[in-house]
């Protein structure tokens, strides 16, 4: 079982930056998958991000070139740097933790974003 709190989120304005952090706990976190998800009023949830435990990343194509997602190993914590947020961006965030060889999936809380003027 693996623990997983967001934070960071807060209301920013547009063309402003949040840094988001995923701490997690109860597991060796190197084994797992990090990703960010999103999800707005009304809508699915949505990739923003991933990143293996090599480095690997994958992005949304709304999102590159503003996001970044990185990955502390020794310090349980995954990131996601959002420069340039823009209105849209606006969703709770979500950490997850992806479980390579059980294929399992857990979730933290979430955290909201709010991009507004």
């Amino acid at each position: 079982q693996v623990q997983l709190v967001e934070s960071g989120g807060g209301l920013v304005q547009p063309g402003g930056s949040l840094r988001l952090s995923c701490a997690a706990s109860g597991s060796i976190f190197s084994i797992y998958v990090m990703g960010w998800y999103r999800q707005a009023p009304g809508k699915q949830r949505e990739l923003v991000a991933s990143i293996t435990s090599g480095g690997i990343t994958n992005y949304a194509d709304s999102v590159k070139g503003r996001f970044t997602v990185s990955r502390d190993n020794a310090k349980n914590t995954v990131y996601l740097q959002m420069n340039s947020l823009k209105p849209e961006d606006t969703a709770v965030y979500y950490c997850n933790a992806h479980h390579t060889i059980f294929s399992k999936d857990y979730w933290g809380q979430g955290t909201q974003v709010t991009v507004s003027s």
